[in-house]
């Protein structure tokens, strides 16, 4: 196979650690509680939704340089529902905050506008509600 990114190794204990290869970068995941593991670290699906609020902030940032807006501070609240059968996630509620947003109606809307098409966002089911606020 080619183009490998990342290698995931699993440790015992519904425990897996992906490392990426590039940067040597490793993620734990643990089962949560209410399945059988010990919710010592991110679950699987829990990245999944950590994944989201990171690409959306990435594009976010993307569109803040072209248009000279600075997004530090950005912060977002994450949530994730799951469904019980089968058992998914079924919904991730994300809130956008910055304190000091210094920005345009039109460059906030920019904003807006990358995070609901980044990558994540577009690649995850249709079925698959995301909620999202901007609080800024």
């Amino acid at each position: 196979m080619d183009n490998i990114m990342a290698q995931v190794q699993y440790l015992g204990d519904l425990r897996t650690q992906s490392t990426h290869l590039k940067s040597g970068q490793t993620i734990t995941t643990d089962a949560p509680t209410d399945n059988q593991g010990k919710g010592e670290a991110f679950s699987p699906t829990d990245l999944v939704c950590s994944a989201l609020s990171s690409c959306m902030m990435t594009i976010m940032g993307q569109v803040a340089n072209r248009e000279g807006i600075d997004l530090k501070g950005l912060k977002t609240d994450v949530v994730k529902v799951m469904s019980a059968n089968p058992r998914k996630i079924a919904e991730i509620k994300i809130e956008f905050t910055h304190p000091n947003l210094v920005a345009t109606d039109v460059q906030k809307q920019k904003l807006k506008n990358a995070a609901l098409t980044c990558p994540v966002a577009l690649s995850l089911s249709e079925n698959l509600t995301q909620t999202v606020i901007f609080s800024f």
